[in-house]
Protein backbone atom coordinates (compact mmCIF):
# COMPACT_ATOMS: atom_id res chain seq x y z
CA UNK A 1 0.00 0.00 0.00
CA UNK A 2 1.64 3.61 -0.88
CA UNK A 3 2.33 5.78 2.06
CA UNK A 4 0.16 8.50 1.57
CA UNK A 5 -2.68 5.76 1.62
CA UNK A 6 -1.83 4.29 4.93
CA UNK A 7 -3.47 7.39 7.17
CA UNK A 8 -6.24 8.50 4.58
CA UNK A 9 -9.68 8.68 6.66
CA UNK A 10 -7.18 7.06 9.75
CA UNK A 11 -7.61 7.52 13.23
CA UNK A 12 -4.13 8.53 14.27
CA UNK A 13 -2.96 8.87 18.19
CA UNK A 14 0.44 10.68 18.70
CA UNK A 15 2.19 10.24 22.14
CA UNK A 16 4.59 13.10 23.25
CA UNK A 17 2.56 14.30 20.57
CA UNK A 18 3.51 18.41 21.81
CA UNK A 19 7.48 17.14 21.50
CA UNK A 20 10.09 17.49 18.58
CA UNK A 21 8.95 14.52 17.06
CA UNK A 22 5.76 13.92 17.59
CA UNK A 23 4.60 17.30 16.71
CA UNK A 24 6.32 16.74 13.33
CA UNK A 25 4.41 13.69 12.75
CA UNK A 26 1.22 15.65 12.98
CA UNK A 27 2.82 18.06 10.61
CA UNK A 28 3.43 15.43 8.13
CA UNK A 29 0.96 13.15 8.51
CA UNK A 30 -2.17 15.78 8.63
CA UNK A 31 -1.05 16.50 4.65
CA UNK A 32 -2.32 13.00 4.35
CA UNK A 33 -6.10 12.90 4.40
CA UNK A 34 -6.32 11.62 7.97
CA UNK A 35 -9.82 11.28 9.68
CA UNK A 36 -8.24 13.01 12.69
CA UNK A 37 -4.89 12.77 14.59
CA UNK A 38 -4.98 12.70 18.21
CA UNK A 39 -1.83 14.52 19.94
CA UNK A 40 -1.55 13.25 23.71
CA UNK A 41 0.77 15.05 25.74
CA UNK A 42 1.19 16.69 29.24
CA UNK A 43 2.62 19.26 28.08
CA UNK A 44 -0.40 22.22 28.30
CA UNK A 45 1.69 24.65 26.60
CA UNK A 46 2.82 22.38 23.82
CA UNK A 47 -0.16 21.81 22.84
CA UNK A 48 -1.84 25.66 23.11
CA UNK A 49 1.52 26.56 20.80
CA UNK A 50 1.03 23.73 18.29
CA UNK A 51 -2.74 24.27 18.37
CA UNK A 52 -2.06 27.87 17.00
CA UNK A 53 0.98 26.79 14.44
CA UNK A 54 -1.49 23.87 12.61
CA UNK A 55 -4.89 25.19 13.00
CA UNK A 56 -6.48 22.11 11.43
CA UNK A 57 -10.07 20.72 11.95
CA UNK A 58 -8.31 17.31 11.77
CA UNK A 59 -6.95 17.81 15.26
CA UNK A 60 -7.36 17.24 18.64
CA UNK A 61 -5.53 18.41 21.35
CA UNK A 62 -5.68 15.82 24.56
CA UNK A 63 -4.12 16.69 27.79
CA UNK A 64 -2.98 13.28 29.78
CA UNK A 65 -0.15 11.02 30.86
CA UNK A 66 0.77 8.17 29.86
CA UNK A 67 0.75 6.96 33.66
CA UNK A 68 -2.76 7.60 33.76
CA UNK A 69 -4.74 4.25 32.22
CA UNK A 70 -7.78 5.58 32.13
CA UNK A 71 -7.19 8.59 30.02
CA UNK A 72 -5.28 6.60 27.75
CA UNK A 73 -8.02 4.21 27.67
CA UNK A 74 -10.27 7.18 26.51
CA UNK A 75 -7.89 9.04 24.17
CA UNK A 76 -7.28 5.59 22.52
CA UNK A 77 -10.91 4.52 21.10
CA UNK A 78 -11.52 3.74 17.78
CA UNK A 79 -7.76 4.48 16.56
CA UNK A 80 -5.89 2.56 13.76
CA UNK A 81 -2.25 3.74 14.46
CA UNK A 82 -0.63 4.64 17.35
CA UNK A 83 3.20 6.58 17.69
CA UNK A 84 4.19 6.20 20.90
CA UNK A 85 6.88 9.27 21.19
CA UNK A 86 6.00 10.25 24.95
CA UNK A 87 9.18 9.77 27.37
CA UNK A 88 12.03 11.22 29.69
CA UNK A 89 14.56 11.17 27.37
CA UNK A 90 17.06 13.78 29.22
CA UNK A 91 20.17 11.21 30.90
CA UNK A 92 21.11 13.18 33.89
CA UNK A 93 17.17 14.14 34.88
CA UNK A 94 16.73 10.31 34.78
CA UNK A 95 20.09 9.82 37.16
CA UNK A 96 18.33 11.60 39.48
CA UNK A 97 14.97 10.72 39.22
CA UNK A 98 15.21 6.89 38.34
CA UNK A 99 11.50 6.08 39.93
CA UNK A 100 10.06 8.96 37.20
CA UNK A 101 12.07 7.49 34.63
CA UNK A 102 10.72 3.98 35.23
CA UNK A 103 7.16 5.04 35.77
CA UNK A 104 7.38 6.96 32.39
CA UNK A 105 9.25 5.23 30.69
CA UNK A 106 8.30 1.80 31.28
CA UNK A 107 5.40 1.58 33.48
CA UNK A 108 3.78 4.32 30.90
CA UNK A 109 4.94 1.94 27.66
CA UNK A 110 3.21 -0.98 29.27
CA UNK A 111 -0.10 1.37 29.53
CA UNK A 112 0.08 2.06 26.07
CA UNK A 113 -0.06 -1.28 24.75
CA UNK A 114 -2.42 -2.52 27.51
CA UNK A 115 -4.63 0.39 26.22
CA UNK A 116 -3.67 -0.36 22.47
CA UNK A 117 -4.73 -4.74 22.68
CA UNK A 118 -8.02 -3.24 24.75
CA UNK A 119 -8.98 -0.68 21.71
CA UNK A 120 -7.30 -3.62 19.12
CA UNK A 121 -5.81 -0.62 17.59
CA UNK A 122 -3.85 -1.91 14.02
CA UNK A 123 -0.39 -0.84 14.65
CA UNK A 124 1.71 0.69 17.27
CA UNK A 125 5.32 2.24 16.59
CA UNK A 126 7.46 2.93 19.76
CA UNK A 127 10.06 5.36 19.38
CA UNK A 128 13.77 4.42 21.18
CA UNK A 129 16.85 5.35 20.98
CA UNK A 130 20.55 4.48 20.67
CA UNK A 131 21.12 4.88 24.49
CA UNK A 132 18.90 1.33 24.79
CA UNK A 133 22.11 -0.07 23.42
CA UNK A 134 24.37 -1.86 25.97
CA UNK A 135 22.91 0.46 28.71
CA UNK A 136 24.81 1.98 31.31
CA UNK A 137 22.43 5.22 32.38
CA UNK A 138 18.63 4.57 34.06
CA UNK A 139 17.76 6.53 30.90
CA UNK A 140 18.57 3.78 28.83
CA UNK A 141 18.05 0.90 30.24
CA UNK A 142 14.16 2.08 30.62
CA UNK A 143 14.32 2.39 27.00
CA UNK A 144 15.48 -1.22 26.27
CA UNK A 145 12.76 -2.22 28.57
CA UNK A 146 10.56 -0.39 26.82
CA UNK A 147 11.67 -2.13 23.35
CA UNK A 148 11.17 -5.29 25.06
CA UNK A 149 7.79 -4.38 26.07
CA UNK A 150 6.66 -3.52 22.83
CA UNK A 151 8.63 -6.56 21.26
CA UNK A 152 6.97 -8.67 23.37
CA UNK A 153 3.30 -7.41 22.70
CA UNK A 154 3.09 -9.41 19.41
CA UNK A 155 2.70 -12.70 21.65
CA UNK A 156 1.43 -10.86 24.73
CA UNK A 157 -1.56 -9.99 22.48
CA UNK A 158 -3.38 -13.27 21.82
CA UNK A 159 -5.45 -13.33 18.72
CA UNK A 160 -5.73 -9.80 18.36
CA UNK A 161 -4.79 -8.06 15.07
CA UNK A 162 -2.55 -5.17 17.02
CA UNK A 163 1.03 -5.03 15.55
CA UNK A 164 4.00 -4.20 17.53
CA UNK A 165 7.18 -2.34 16.52
CA UNK A 166 9.71 -0.06 17.49
CA UNK A 167 12.42 2.34 15.57
CA UNK A 168 15.91 3.32 17.02
CA UNK A 169 17.32 6.80 16.72
CA UNK A 170 20.48 8.38 17.07
CA UNK A 171 20.64 12.12 17.98
CA UNK A 172 18.08 14.02 16.59
CA UNK A 173 19.63 17.48 15.81
CA UNK A 174 17.97 20.67 16.52
CA UNK A 175 15.27 18.99 18.79
CA UNK A 176 14.18 20.41 21.81
CA UNK A 177 16.55 20.31 24.79
CA UNK A 178 19.21 18.75 22.72
CA UNK A 179 22.70 20.06 22.33
CA UNK A 180 22.40 22.05 18.75
CA UNK A 181 20.06 24.62 20.65
CA UNK A 182 22.27 24.97 23.95
CA UNK A 183 25.17 25.21 22.15
CA UNK A 184 23.21 28.15 20.17
CA UNK A 185 22.52 30.05 23.23
CA UNK A 186 25.69 29.89 24.70
CA UNK A 187 27.42 31.26 21.61
CA UNK A 188 24.48 33.82 21.53
CA UNK A 189 25.61 35.23 24.84
CA UNK A 190 29.41 35.42 23.89
CA UNK A 191 30.34 31.92 25.75
CA UNK A 192 31.52 29.89 27.14
CA UNK A 193 30.41 26.81 25.39
CA UNK A 194 30.57 23.94 27.69
CA UNK A 195 31.42 20.76 26.28
CA UNK A 196 31.32 17.86 28.26
CA UNK A 197 33.78 15.66 26.37
CA UNK A 198 34.93 16.70 22.81
CA UNK A 199 35.97 13.22 22.04
CA UNK A 200 32.51 12.04 22.51
CA UNK A 201 30.79 10.71 19.19
CA UNK A 202 27.12 10.00 18.58
CA UNK A 203 25.02 9.56 15.69
CA UNK A 204 22.94 11.83 14.26
CA UNK A 205 19.93 12.58 12.05
CA UNK A 206 17.73 15.60 11.09
CA UNK A 207 14.49 16.09 12.30
CA UNK A 208 12.63 15.20 8.63
CA UNK A 209 15.36 12.01 8.25
CA UNK A 210 13.72 10.83 12.02
CA UNK A 211 9.69 10.84 10.62
CA UNK A 212 10.70 9.52 7.96
CA UNK A 213 12.26 6.45 9.37
CA UNK A 214 8.92 6.40 11.51
CA UNK A 215 6.39 6.35 8.83
CA UNK A 216 8.45 4.24 6.29
CA UNK A 217 8.07 1.34 9.59
CA UNK A 218 4.57 2.03 9.81
CA UNK A 219 4.80 0.92 6.00
CA UNK A 220 6.63 -2.14 6.10
CA UNK A 221 6.42 -3.43 9.65
CA UNK A 222 4.72 -7.34 9.98
CA UNK A 223 5.30 -6.93 14.33
CA UNK A 224 8.36 -7.72 16.11
CA UNK A 225 10.92 -5.77 14.48
CA UNK A 226 13.44 -2.64 15.44
CA UNK A 227 14.20 -0.34 12.80
CA UNK A 228 17.73 1.15 12.76
CA UNK A 229 18.40 4.41 9.97
CA UNK A 230 21.90 4.19 8.64
CA UNK A 231 23.51 7.22 10.14
CA UNK A 232 26.18 9.51 10.05
CA UNK A 233 28.45 9.71 13.46
CA UNK A 234 30.58 13.13 14.52
CA UNK A 235 32.81 13.71 16.97
CA UNK A 236 31.28 16.67 19.49
CA UNK A 237 34.19 18.67 19.72
CA UNK A 238 34.13 19.11 16.25
CA UNK A 239 30.46 20.06 16.33
CA UNK A 240 31.09 22.45 18.59
CA UNK A 241 34.11 24.05 16.80
CA UNK A 242 31.52 24.54 13.37
CA UNK A 243 29.06 25.80 15.10
CA UNK A 244 31.68 28.90 16.63
CA UNK A 245 33.13 29.48 13.22
CA UNK A 246 29.86 30.10 12.05
CA UNK A 247 27.83 31.30 14.36
CA UNK A 248 29.96 33.37 16.49
CA UNK A 249 29.79 36.68 13.57
CA UNK A 250 26.38 36.32 13.17
CA UNK A 251 26.17 37.25 16.97
CA UNK A 252 29.00 39.85 16.54
CA UNK A 253 32.11 37.77 18.51
CA UNK A 254 35.17 36.35 17.00
CA UNK A 255 34.91 32.70 17.14
CA UNK A 256 38.70 33.09 18.55
CA UNK A 257 37.45 34.88 21.50
CA UNK A 258 34.52 32.54 22.39
CA UNK A 259 36.05 30.17 24.88
CA UNK A 260 35.05 26.60 24.85
CA UNK A 261 35.46 24.71 28.42
CA UNK A 262 35.36 21.03 29.13
CA UNK A 263 33.37 20.07 32.31
CA UNK A 264 33.53 15.97 32.23
CA UNK A 265 31.42 13.81 31.47
CA UNK A 266 28.34 13.08 33.79
CA UNK A 267 27.44 9.79 34.94
CA UNK A 268 25.30 8.13 32.78
CA UNK A 269 27.21 9.15 29.56
CA UNK A 270 28.99 7.19 26.95
CA UNK A 271 32.19 8.16 25.45
CA UNK A 272 30.72 6.52 21.69
CA UNK A 273 26.81 5.61 21.84
CA UNK A 274 26.26 2.33 19.57
CA UNK A 275 23.08 1.55 17.41
CA UNK A 276 22.84 -2.45 17.55
CA UNK A 277 24.96 -5.20 19.55
CA UNK A 278 26.82 -7.83 18.23
CA UNK A 279 24.28 -10.16 19.35
CA UNK A 280 21.44 -8.35 17.40
CA UNK A 281 23.06 -9.06 13.98
CA UNK A 282 22.30 -12.49 14.73
CA UNK A 283 18.57 -11.12 13.89
CA UNK A 284 18.91 -8.80 11.62
CA UNK A 285 18.75 -7.88 8.09
CA UNK A 286 19.81 -4.70 5.97
CA UNK A 287 18.42 -2.83 3.30
CA UNK A 288 19.80 0.43 1.07
CA UNK A 289 18.63 2.76 4.00
CA UNK A 290 18.32 0.76 7.30
CA UNK A 291 18.93 -1.97 9.56
CA UNK A 292 16.15 -4.18 10.82
CA UNK A 293 16.35 -6.36 13.72
CA UNK A 294 13.26 -8.96 13.38
CA UNK A 295 12.51 -10.17 16.62
CA UNK A 296 10.61 -13.00 15.49
CA UNK A 297 13.38 -13.70 12.96
CA UNK A 298 15.22 -17.55 13.76
CA UNK A 299 18.73 -17.08 14.49
CA UNK A 300 21.07 -16.73 10.92
CA UNK A 301 23.93 -19.15 11.18
CA UNK A 302 27.32 -17.66 13.20
CA UNK A 303 28.84 -17.46 9.98
CA UNK A 304 26.86 -14.37 9.04
CA UNK A 305 27.42 -12.81 11.82
CA UNK A 306 30.38 -11.08 11.48
CA UNK A 307 29.24 -9.70 7.96
CA UNK A 308 26.28 -7.85 8.80
CA UNK A 309 27.83 -6.26 11.82
CA UNK A 310 30.87 -5.54 9.30
CA UNK A 311 28.31 -3.97 7.45
CA UNK A 312 26.73 -1.76 9.59
CA UNK A 313 30.52 -0.60 11.01
CA UNK A 314 31.43 0.29 7.58
CA UNK A 315 28.24 2.82 7.34
CA UNK A 316 28.82 4.22 10.67
CA UNK A 317 30.50 7.03 8.49
CA UNK A 318 32.90 9.98 10.49
CA UNK A 319 31.53 13.62 9.47
CA UNK A 320 34.36 16.18 8.75
CA UNK A 321 33.85 19.43 9.34
CA UNK A 322 32.81 20.61 6.16
CA UNK A 323 29.70 18.06 6.05
CA UNK A 324 29.14 18.87 10.05
CA UNK A 325 28.43 22.73 8.62
CA UNK A 326 26.23 21.05 5.52
CA UNK A 327 24.00 19.33 8.20
CA UNK A 328 23.81 22.32 10.15
CA UNK A 329 22.77 24.25 6.93
CA UNK A 330 20.25 21.50 6.14
CA UNK A 331 18.46 22.62 9.85
CA UNK A 332 19.01 26.17 9.00
CA UNK A 333 20.40 26.89 11.87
Amino acid sequence: MPQDNLYQDKTILITGGAGSIGSELARTIVTKSPKVIRIYDNNEAGLFELEQELKSDKLRFLLGDIRDRRRLKRAMEEVDIVFHAAALKHVPLCEYNPFDAVQTNVVGTQNVIEAVLDANVGKMINISTDKAVNPISVMGATKLLAERLVGAANYYKGKRESIFSSVRFGNVLNSRGSIVPLFCQQIKKGGPVTVTNPDMMRFVMTIPKAVDLVLKSVEITKGGEIFILKMPFLRIGDLVDVMVAELAPKYGYSSQKIEIKEIGERFGEKICEELITENETSNAYETEEMFIINLNMKNVSKKDKPSLMGNFLSNNHILNRAEILNLLREISL
